[in-house]
């Protein structure tokens, strides 16, 4: 036999064997690699997760990323637009970013403030600059922004409100506060959600039927009266934090009730397999074999349905605020600066109010867009 054969046929055994050696490591793979290695092929949820880690990411250290305070006022800026970045200058020379500086007047026609560049005036926007003083998380004191106008410009990426404050930053602290609310309020949904679902099916019996009569009664109180009716009993004089976590609460009351009545309906089918069974006879405890056993069973919906159930949250949330009813100030949320944009002539006047209910929707597509690739993942061998 000659070389040449020789290498060919040792080359097809190599490919022949990488073939079978990834083809028993895709039917040795665990529950949570397929699911991986299937959404990994999602590209559109994989994007989404990347844009939502980016957002969260934001809006956890918004301070550094924003040039103001969230309650800073500009008062000579009231209503502005947003602001226009540029790299070159009216001659057409190459000047970096910067902004132009702006001049005010009134316009009779709608009594409104109208703002124009003056070319004369060059602000440079420089990165990683001392300005408002802040403290980071509320616990550890900074100054570094990470980008500021030269000293004499502003710069508002997304406008000001009718008190001159900048919406950019606004719109940051807010999302800090909407986001955090629908993964503090599912977790919690989450937490009630499978513990008495799962109490409901292993037990069956009196217990059973208490807590289906609860599940029924939570379901049929239109959601949002009820959301209305626990935010009007929250005190007008609590605190911000309290509010927040009151209005936490509030939003997973009712979050828990449909997750429950599918954990029941999953553990009426397996508490009579063979696993438990053999857990029983091990010594395991009725909580160890719904928690340790039966849940991790059907682990992979659970997941799809907490990605499905967060943007609800956020819209609860968004919702309540918008009403009045939820986040109230000096806290910021989404809802509460979509309230300043309910009036149909602010929003004429001034549409970058509603940037806020733009990164809504586009939160709860993404969101949406994740649910529907960890779905397809569920089932890996489809």
């Amino acid at each position: 036999m000659t070389t040449d054969a020789t290498a060919r046929l040792s080359s097809s055994a190599a490919a022949r064997a990488a073939e079978t050696t990834a083809e028993e490591r895709y039917f040795l793979a665990s529950q949570w690699q397929l699911m991986w290695r299937k959404f990994k092929r999602h590209r559109l949820a994989v994007l989404s997760t990347t844009l939502l880690a980016i957002l969260y990411l934001f809006a956890i250290t918004y301070e550094f990323w924003v040039p103001y305070g969230r309650l800073t006022k500009h008062e000579d800026y009231l209503s502005a637009s947003p602001s226009s970045i540029h790299l070159f200058d009216s001659e057409g020379r190459f000047r970096g970013p910067f902004v132009y500086g702006l001049d005010g007047e009134i316009d009779f026609d709608t009594f409104t403030r109208v703002y124009t560049e003056d070319p004369s005036r060059v602000h440079r926007i420089r990165f990683f600059q001392k300005g408002e003083p802040y403290r980071f998380w509320g616990l550890f004191p900074m100054e570094t922004h990470f980008f500021l106008p030269e000293e004499g410009g502003v710069i508002f990426l997304f406008g000001t409100d009718s008190l001159g404050r900048d919406l950019f930053t606004r719109t940051l602290a807010g999302a800090r506060v909407s986001l955090s609310v629908g993964l503090v309020g599912v977790l919690i949904s989450f937490i009630l959600g499978c513990l008495l679902g799962g109490i409901s099916g292993y037990f069956g019996g009196t217990t059973d039927m208490l807590i289906q009569r609860v599940i029924e009664f939570v379901i049929i109180i239109p959601t949002i009266p009820l959301w209305m009716a626990l935010s009007a009993a929250v005190p007008p004089g609590w605190s911000p934090v309290k509010i927040y976590f009151s209005i936490t609460i509030i939003l997973s009351i009712i979050g828990w009730a449909g997750l429950a009545r599918v954990v029941r309906g999953k553990l009426l089918e397996l508490r009579e397999s063979d696993f438990v069974i053999a857990a029983k006879v091990a010594g395991s405890t009725d909580m160890q074999i719904i928690v340790q056993h039966l849940l991790p069973g059907f682990m992979s919906y659970l997941i799809v349905h907490l990605t499905l159930a967060v943007p609800n949250m956020i819209l609860g949330e968004t919702a309540l605020s918008f009403l009045g009813l939820g986040i109230r100030a000096p806290a910021v949320s989404w809802g509460t600066l979509l309230k300043d944009a309910q009036n149909v002539r602010s929003v004429a006047v001034q549409p970058w109010m509603l940037i806020p209910g733009l990164l809504v929707i586009v939160t709860v597509l993404l969101f949406n867009f994740i649910g529907d690739g960890l779905r397809d993942a569920a089932d890996p061998y489809k």
